[in-house]
């Protein structure tokens, strides 16, 4: 089986790369999300990285959480600590003095689709469909929504996380702000990223820094935020409810 993994490739352009990759469609476990957010990290304090592309693996951007991890834990605690998981990935990527720029190849469910509404910049493919899926199974997008609902509005927000079972096209989710480019194929995604990426290495720091700053103006609570918002959702995940349909989902 392949192995799961996040990658930090520097380049001498400026460009810090960072990969992830998980066999189960890139379906996060609590492990691989805490090294997303200490990479991050790791990243926005090196002084040759000038401008962050985020993206991962394989036919799919982002599945969300890992079923096995969320059937298996069973205390407070450890619910909570997971669903910080994506917190903590969300605030690294908003607390960055640098661009975060998204790229996404193929489909986003639930915290994937966090993590692209965390991002400064995202561009897809036409193949980049996404889905807020939690309300079908007894949870709730609560630790991504207030990143979603500043991203692409509350109305938005509310169509794909009360139509949970239904996928939005790439070309919705451009309409409503979630990303800002669609191409149509991947060789072009990966162009015209670079392209982007090159320019904004090249722009001057203290700048980009102050405008990131503008961007995310009004976050400044989001650390107390999405602890709570990480309590709601492990609530919810230990009723047995909710272990039972994620148990009838996985099978």
């Amino acid at each position: 089986m392949e192995t799961a993994f996040v990658k930090l490739i520097k380049e001498n352009t400026g460009i810090g790369r960072i990969i992830f990759f998980h066999p189960s469609s890139n379906a996060m476990p609590g492990f691989l999300l805490k090294k997303l957010g200490n990479t991050i990290i790791e990243a926005d304090i090196d002084k040759d990285i000038k401008v962050i592309v985020l993206e991962s693996e394989g036919r799919t951007f982002c599945a969300g959480a890992s079923f096995d991890e969320l059937i298996s834990l069973n205390n407070m605690d450890e619910a909570i600590d997971f669903f910080m998981g994506f917190a903590k990935v969300i605030l690294a990527m908003k607390k960055s003095k640098k661009f975060v720029l998204t790229k996404v190849q193929g489909k986003a469910v639930g915290g994937g689709v966090g993590l692209i509404a965390a991002s400064d910049f995202v561009m897809a493919t036409d193949k980049a469909a996404v889905k807020l899926s939690e309300l079908s199974i007894g949870i709730g997008p609560y630790v991504i929504a207030p990143a979603v609902k500043r991203k692409i509005g509350i109305a938005a927000f509310s169509e794909m996380s009360i139509d949970a079972t239904r996928w939005f096209t790439a070309f919705w989710a451009r309409e409503k702000g979630l990303f800002a480019r669609v191409w149509d194929n991947e060789q072009q995604l990966n162009e015209e990223m670079d392209l982007l990426a090159n320019k904004l290495s090249g722009y001057d720091e203290q700048a980009t820094a102050l405008l990131k700053a503008e961007i995310w103006k009004g976050t400044e609570n989001w650390d107390k935020l999405l602890y709570e918002q990480a309590q709601i959702s492990a609530s919810l995940l230990l009723r047995d409810y909710t272990k039972q349909k994620l148990n009838s989902f996985k099978k």
